[in-house]
């Protein structure tokens, strides 16, 4: 049976992929002291706490953060690792991003409560987007792009690669992913390619990053993956599956319900290493808080 099923249907389960309602989650990452990143991203970049738990039998706690509720937004999930104050952030990992009205009221505001500005706002060379980066306590990079009203402040999660198109091929294929655009910058020597499920000024994209002549980068310990929302874990694996044989990659998790909340996910690396967990939307939307 399982050889008919997989026989059935590569093509089938690729279509399928690119109908499957899926959107980003949350981004995970480690910082070294969880209160003092919430006071900076709550006062400094104007987000809001939305939940926090200590889980202190793992010895870590974690907070998410963001714009809306998780419901609908894309948010952060820091985690804090009990008695660890820093992390490596490597080479590969970029930067997030955050839309704004404006650029240089942020930037003030983040400068004011400890962020340190290693762009001061300003357009872009050759263009007329006004942007600015920001460095927060732990060293992560945000980009802050001026931007209209958008329902999805937190915009971008930006890492490199070694072979854009094959990350093009991959993000397409195994979690259904359009390509939005690509920018080849041959001045500044980088291409970069934004990936995501809808337009993105309406969305949180992939930003991947080819450095030309780079294929691989370090990976640090700070930065650790992406959260994508599926209707169907197991199906969602079977496309990862096919699509790693192909590209590159390999599954880490195979799907099934987690220990104690019995959300149901699957995860696996990318062809640079890069870490994607995908969700059980129903499971997802049942471990959030109740609201009152």
């Amino acid at each position: 049976m399982a050889e008919t099923e997989a026989s059935v249907p590569s093509e089938n389960l690729l279509e399928w992929a690119k109908t499957d309602k899926r959107r980003l989650l949350h981004a995970v990452y480690r910082v070294g002291d969880l209160d003092r990143t919430i006071k900076f991203y709550t006062e400094g970049f104007g987000m809001q706490l939305l939940r926090k738990r200590d889980v202190p039998e793992e010895k870590y706690s974690n907070a998410f953060l963001g714009f809306g509720p998780e419901e609908t937004n894309f948010v952060v999930e820091l985690t804090y690792n009990y008695g660890v104050d820093k992390y490596d952030i490597g080479t590969g990992f970029g930067h997030f991003a955050i839309a704004t009205e404006d650029v240089y009221k942020l930037v003030e505001n983040a400068r004011a409560k400890g962020g340190v500005v290693t762009r001061e706002p300003g357009p872009v060379k050759g263009g007329s987007s006004v942007i600015a980066f920001v460095k927060d306590p732990d060293g992560y990079l945000f980009e802050l792009i001026q931007r209209g009203p958008t329902p999805e402040p937190l915009c971008q999660v930006m890492l490199r690669v070694g072979d854009l198109d094959r990350s093009i091929k991959f993000y397409e294929k195994a979690v259904g992913m359009k390509l939005l655009r690509k920018i080849d910058r041959p001045e500044q020597k980088y291409t970069l390619a934004m990936m995501g499920y809808a337009d993105e000024y309406e969305t949180t994209v992939m930003e991947l990053t080819y450095n030309y002549g780079v294929t691989e980068y370090t990976k640090g310990t700070a930065y650790a993956q992406v959260a994508i929302s599926t209707g169907d874990v197991y199906k969602s694996a079977e496309v990862v599956n096919l699509v790693t044989q192909e590209l590159g990659g390999k599954i880490t998790r195979q799907p099934g319900p987690l220990p104690g909340i019995n959300t149901k996910i699957t995860s696996f690396l990318d062809p640079d290493g890069w870490k994607t967990v995908l969700v059980d939307n129903e499971d997802f939307l049942r471990e959030l808080p109740k609201k009152e």
